[in-house]
């Protein structure tokens, strides 16, 4: 066999370089060919050594390592029951709200997503060269629409149009927080020339009352207006190339204290050390009707078009909040920015007590006018990867939910398609929206441990027919198609003479709270026996509740109308199961 020690010492001498370039904090770029550098060298090695039996020169078999991508998850039966329910909340309000149902494409053309994000660009998900396309996978929903509404015309005037499905993010995931590389959104948009700010408002009660169903605890909408911030910017004194730049740092205001965001501005992107000081006396301020009042009363603000604008909508804002009866839940914050680059009015977003890092709170987040800046919450450590090829992961305790929802105004982006499709001297058309973004994944991540904790069911089946005898399967089936077509969620034992133990045990282990019992007299008479099974927490959890109720005794013809008629079956749609 030949000598590896070359080879070896090749391998250890690249890891050397690799530690040092980390170590001496070198360019991304460096330590990236660095990793690929190694990875090349020990596939080298591990195919001169081991890629051939020592004797019979027959190949390897490559172990298949079982896992998910990384970003991504499976959620078991349990898990899938409990988003069903949140996703079922979600729709019925959409439909509520008027909306009708839309499904785009999970991959677009990769220049219809480009231009779009901002510095978010860099977490598109490339996909390689398919028949002579370049394509990506879809970041969110928005964008899609944008280019569906544009090649029907743009002619799509006051709709109301949601959708739900996974959207892709080349991030860091988190995966406990729900922030994933393959994650699921619900998006409503309102589209359309309507009066100034009655499609915005009906976005945020539509908002209110999905977080308010759900259950996911307090919750505040926090929202601003892109013309105001705009405004406030050039009132500050930033040149107009770089606005949207130094919009996205403070948009980090909610991550980040005021001293790391104003370090971003003046070292990373070369803002003016006094005009972030002026613009950090701004991003400070939060409140309510009272805030607006001290914002119409500024001078510089009032005097610049584009802030004069925005205070103008959120006058209008505030009195249909108050009339929605939601006006509570918001909070009129300076320090919302939204990086992307489409949106050009309202823009807001929902978090939650979960929402912020831990130990991290609301106060250090924005300047003080006289104390020194608070010191930055720890950074984000990260886990080291167990191969140099991986990247680091985020150590899951460092980091908070983030936004549950969010969203804003984009009256320019269904143009931008139609613009860059009209022929050369053709005006193109164009089409004002709105839209909100729910993120299921995250709602999920808050909503299921409450839902443990509570005892909520695991799956729908609601009766489990019971056979005691002689097997009767043929009753079986006829019974359990009778329930089926009667709406009731019903199964059975697939084996043609079940012990009856084993029946109830299949039945307690779907949680079913209904056993519908069928022996050879009773059903001969015409009757079967129905037993109802609850369930109790023990010691923290689920377990039945152990009764000597032999059941009750129902006419088959009545059964139908005697299960609908109990309140386990009346409360359904709640997913209780532990009262």
């Amino acid at each position: 066999m030949a000598d590896l020690s070359p080879q070896l010492q090749e391998v250890e001498s690249q890891k050397s370089l690799l530690a040092s370039l980390k170590k001496d904090g070198a360019d991304q770029q460096a330590i990236k060919n660095a990793q690929k550098r190694l990875g090349e060298l020990q596939k080298a090695l591990a195919i001169a050594s081991g890629g051939k039996g020592k004797s019979s020169g027959v190949e390897k078999r490559e172990r298949l390592l079982l896992k998910t991508a990384k970003g991504t998850r499976d959620y078991g039966p349990a898990e899938m029951f409990c988003r069903a329910h949140i996703e079922r909340i979600v729709t019925e309000v959409f439909t509520t709200y008027g909306g009708a149902e839309l499904d785009t494409p999970v991959f677009e053309r990769k220049d219809v997503l480009t231009g779009k994000y901002g510095e978010d660009a860099k977490l598109i998900f490339d996909l390689m060269d398919q028949g002579g396309e370049q394509l990506a996978l879809r970041y969110d929903h928005t964008v899609p629409l944008a280019r569906y509404l544009a090649m029907v015309g743009a002619n799509n005037t006051q709709s109301k149009i949601w959708q739900v499905g996974k959207v892709y993010r080349r991030d860091n995931p988190v995966m406990s927080k729900g922030r994933m590389r393959e994650f699921k959104q619900a998006d409503f948009d309102i589209s359309g020339i309507w009066d100034a700010m009655i499609p915005d408002a009906e976005l945020m009660s539509l908002l209110c009352t999905i977080l308010t169903r759900l259950d996911v605890g307090e919750y505040t909408i926090k929202f601003n207006h892109r013309k105001i911030l705009d405004g406030i910017f050039e009132v500050c004194g930033v040149p107009a190339q770089n606005i949207r730049p130094i919009s996205s740092a403070v948009d980090k205001l909610d991550k980040l204290p005021w001293a790391e965001v104003k370090k971003e501005m003046t070292e990373e992107k070369g803002l003016d050390p006094a005009v972030a000081d002026k613009i950090g006396e701004y991003v400070k301020l939060k409140g309510g009707p009272e805030l607006l009042e001290k914002l119409k009363a500024d001078p510089a603000l009032t005097a610049n078009t584009s802030a004069s604008q925005g205070l103008a909508d959120m006058a209008i804002l505030f009195g249909l909040l108050d009339a929605y009866k939601v006006l509570d839940k918001f909070s009129f914050d300076l320090s919302l920015a939204r990086g992307l680059d489409y949106y050009t009015g309202l823009i807001y977003e929902a978090i939650v007590e979960a929402s912020a890092p831990p130990g991290f709170t609301a106060t250090s987040s924005v300047p003080p006018s006289s104390n020194p800046a608070p010191a930055a919450p720890p950074k984000k450590s990260k886990k080291k990867s167990s191969s140099p090829d991986e990247e680091e992961e985020v150590d899951e305790s460092s980091v908070g939910v983030g936004s549950i929802a969010a969203g804003g105004r984009y009256d320019n982006l269904v143009g931008m398609f139609t613009s860059a499709a009209a022929a050369e001297g053709k005006k193109a058309a164009e089409l004002p929206c709105i839209g909100v973004s729910i993120g299921l994944d995250r709602v999920f991540a808050i909503v299921w441990p409450k839902w443990v904790e509570k005892g909520m069911r695991s799956k729908e089946t609601q009766a489990y027919v019971v056979s005691m005898g002689d097997g009767l399967l043929k009753e079986r089936v006829e019974l359990v198609q009778e329930l089926r077509e009667a709406g009731i969620k019903t199964d059975f034992l697939a084996k043609n003479k079940p012990k009856h133990q084993t029946q109830f045990a299949a039945s307690e282990k779907d949680e079913v709270p209904f056993a519908i019992i069928i022996a050879p007299e009773e059903w001969s008479a015409g009757y079967v026996r129905v037993k109802e099974q609850k369930w109790e927490f023990v010691d923290g959890q689920k377990a039945k509740v152990k009764s000597e109720d032999k059941g009750t005794q129902v006419k088959r013809e009545e059964l139908v109308a005697w299960l609908k008629s109990t309140p386990t079956l009346k409360g359904w749609a709640s997913g209780r199961l532990v009262e």
